[in-house]
């Protein structure tokens, strides 16, 4: 009776160290979420990009993230939307709550650390938002003086200071929209971060705020997925070519801009997606030495 109970016991361990290496093979297989669905975080809080409206979740990141999904095989109803914080995003990634991140992540060395990329999708500048009759904004050299908002934790503002306006006035909010309130209000004369986080805030003001338009750096917005996992960003990658090239991904950032003239910088965008391939794979639809 004892060896009996005692195999069994080791027979079980034995199925759930096979069950968990299975896991670990499969893209959404065996997540804590239900089975044969695929895992995206995105952010909930920016119109625009990332924003849960409802009970349904909508803007560019979404978009892209639905296209992506379909071209690996999901329907938009296996989708499971999780909120990914800037600050929890690579711990998501590590501890297997997602299967990839589109949020506004930018790639950077110090992130490649911990997670790979897929991308990039998208190419950000930093950029300006003022109110729509203030034409004595016309780029960070202006702001010397007045006030600007950016978001808590962000180098956004820092920047503006350090490199343009060392007399501008800075003044942090823990969100995005609660400086375009500071702004719609007079408490503040300008919000700084990613163009297309502001046309974003823009496009949600009812035409009261506008974009300066003149973008000061450039950020590249990039797939996050587990570190190492080449196979997954080839496939993410060959889904941002084909969104490129029949037109969804300029049909997608016109769509969640409306009513704010906002234009990608040509010189980076469309972007060419490299991110996390082999070296010896060729980007569909490039030209490449071999």
């Amino acid at each position: 009776m004892t060896f009996t109970n005692t195999f069994k016991r080791r027979a079980c361990r034995v199925v759930a160290a096979l069950a968990a290496v299975a896991c670990t093979m499969s893209l959404a297989a065996c997540g804590q979420d239900e089975p044969g669905k695929i895992r995206i975080g995105i952010k909930f809080d920016q119109p625009g990009l990332g924003f849960k409206k409802s009970g349904t979740y909508v803007g560019f990141d979404v978009d892209v993230a639905k296209y992506i999904a379909k071209k690996l095989g999901y329907s938009e109803d296996e989708i499971i939307w999780k909120e990914a914080p800037s600050k929890q995003r690579e711990a998501m990634i590590q501890n297997g709550d997602v299967d990839m991140i589109l949020a506004t992540y930018s790639i950077t060395d110090e992130r490649k650390k911990a997670v790979s990329f897929a991308g990039p999708y998208f190419v950000a500048g930093q950029d300006l938002l003022v109110r729509k009759d203030d034409n004595s904004i016309n780029g960070p050299e202006d702001l010397n003086g007045k006030r600007l908002c950016s978001v808590t934790g962000s180098t956004s503002a820092a920047t503006v200071k350090e490199k343009f306006a060392s007399e501008v006035q800075l003044m942090e909010q823990p969100g995005y929209a609660e400086c375009a309130t500071a702004l719609f209000s007079g408490i503040v004369d300008a919000v700084t971060t990613d163009d297309i986080i502001l046309a974003g805030l823009a496009s949600a003001s009812r035409g009261k705020l506008k974009v300066v338009g003149k973008p000061f750096t450039q950020e590249y917005y990039g797939v996050g997925i587990k570190k190492g996992n080449t196979q997954l960003a080839t496939k993410i990658n060959n889904a941002i070519v084909d969104m490129i090239q029949d037109g969804s991904w300029e049909n997608a950032i016109s769509d969640n801009t409306k009513g704010t003239n906002y234009t990608p910088d040509v010189r980076y965008n469309p972007p060419t997606p490299d991110e996390g391939r082999r070296t010896d794979e060729r980007i569909p639809g490039t030209l490449q030495p071999v």
